[in-house]
C-alpha cells in the first residue's frame, strides 16, 4: 500500500490493514529469498506499535472502548 493511500484512510481502516500486515508476518516470516531474489516486509515492531498507536486513538474517539460491552441486571427478587 502507498503512503498516499495510507494517509487518506480513516484509523479503523487502517487498523485494518495493520492487522493484516502483522498477521502476514507472522504466518510467512520477515524476510525470505528465492535464488537472487528477496522481500522483506514492514518492521513486525514498527506495525505493533502503529497498531497500539491506532487502538488508542480509536479509544479516544470513543471508538470500541466499549463496544463489546454487556450489561445484566440481577435482581434479588
Amino acid at each position: 500500500m502507498e503512503a498516499l493511500e495510507m494517509e487518506d484512510m480513516a484509523p479503523r481502516a487502517l487498523l485494518i490493514e495493520v492487522t493484516k500486515a502483522i498477521r502476514t508476518i507472522l504466518r510467512g516470516g520477515q524476510e525470505y529469498r528465492i535464488g537472487t531474489r528477496s522481500l522483506r516486509r514492514a518492521d513486525l515492531k514498527m506495525l505493533r506499535d502503529l497498531r497500539r498507536d491506532l487502538q488508542d486513538e480509536l479509544a479516544e474517539d470513543g471508538g470500541d472502548l466499549l463496544g463489546n460491552t454487556k450489561a445484566a441486571v440481577f435482581d434479588r427478587r
